[in-house]
């Protein structure tokens, strides 16, 4: 009987042992997968880095031709200006000869035949030196500011670079009436949600919150790439994120509040804070602390398993969650807030992503 009992803790014991192998295992391979991601992060941010610097190198070369051409320009026009005032300063220095001539001869008291070609001199030299022959090129000048103006324009309207890739990954959402809160009024295009203080006589169906101030979209997507944006003005409280559809709909649940549970992920604004939840855990966001974004951007991506928040106005980094690899398909999530005593009346606005808009 002993014997058997200890055979029974030995393989009991040889069980755990290659557990614990398995587990430890498991820990190295995370490991080297987390250095192979960070070198090839670190790889992609050099290669980046060093197009900056050439596209800066590229700029600065054109600056120093542009503003060498300017000098060139204005020192022919100076060493021009220079020649004039030595031909006056000479001319002078006859006519000061030619005044000492006639102070002496008018001490003598003697006669002085009048000098015409000084006359003449003197009528040529204004005529030669009248400064305004001396001209700018000033249509051409105007012309290379426009130049600098247009290149300027052409630089803003391809930055931020992450503005343009995201918006090549722009996502049509439509809200869904049906999984609304009865606080909750959803606009007849579905692009838009409100507060309002009245309960709303909707019906009743397995879909919708029922103590959260939450709504989902109609349609939700898996694989691919997607971003979409949401207009935020005016609003001192909101909640916006992805979600599972099997977040709870009923009850008091606090899993129901977005980013509370597993299946949802949120950036949550109030009062001039931002926070941004996932699995309960609350990440205070205060690099952005005052920051009064008017657009929020989240980009998901299904082969990085990625959740990205942004202010979309100036394409600022909110807070990015990695969820591996997502389990089930995504629905866009928002939550307009309460009232928040009378300062949160504006709705929640869904934008179109695709198109840009005038950062200067």
């Amino acid at each position: 009987m002993k014997a058997q009992i200890k055979e029974t803790l030995v393989k009991q014991q040889e069980y755990l042992n290659r557990q614990r192998d398995a587990i430890a295992y498991r820990m190295k391979k995370l490991a080297a997968k987390q250095a192979d991601i960070n070198k090839k992060t670190d790889v992609l941010k050099e290669k980046i880095k060093k197009k900056y610097q050439d596209m800066k190198r590229v700029l600065d070369e054109d600056l120093h031709i542009t503003m060498t051409q300017l000098e060139m320009e204005a020192e022919a026009t100076e060493r021009v200006i220079e020649d004039h005032v030595e031909s006056c300063y000479a001319l002078t220095q006859d006519i000061d000869h030619e005044l000492s001539e006639l102070s002496a001869r008018l001490e003598k008291q003697q006669n002085y035949d009048k000098d015409s070609e000084t006359e003449g001199r003197v009528a040529d030299m204004l005529k030669q030196t009248d400064p305004e022959l001396i001209h700018l090129d000033e249509f051409k000048n105007e012309q290379l500011f426009s130049l600098t103006i247009n290149l300027l324009l052409f630089i803003r309207s391809q930055v931020p670079v992450t503005k343009k890739l995201f918006q090549s990954y722009a996502t049509d959402v439509v809200l869904n009436p049906n999984s609304a809160h009865p606080k909750l009024i959803i606009s007849p295009g579905g692009d838009s949600v409100t507060y309002t203080e009245t309960w709303q006589e909707v019906p009743e169906n397995v879909s919708r919150f029922d103590t959260t101030l939450n709504t989902v979209s109609l349609n939700g997507f898996g694989e691919g790439r997607h971003y979409w944006e949401v207009q935020v003005a005016d609003k001192t409280y909101w909640e916006l994120g992805l979600t599972y559809p099997s977040i709870p709909r009923k009850g008091r649940e606090e899993l129901s509040w977005l980013g509370r549970g597993a299946d949802s992920w949120c950036v949550e604004f109030f009062n001039g804070s931002y926070n941004a939840w996932h699995r309960g855990v609350s990440h205070a966001l205060t690099h952005v602390e005052g920051h009064g974004f008017t657009r929020i951007g989240v980009f998901s991506s299904s082969p990085g398993g990625l959740v990205c928040f942004l202010g979309a106005d100036t394409m600022t980094p909110l807070y990015c969650f990695c969820a591996g690899t997502f389990t089930d398909k995504l629905l866009q999530a928002l939550c307009p807030g309460h009232d928040n005593e009378g300062t949160n009346w504006k709705p929640l606005q869904l934008c179109d992503a695709s198109r840009s808009r005038p950062t200067l």
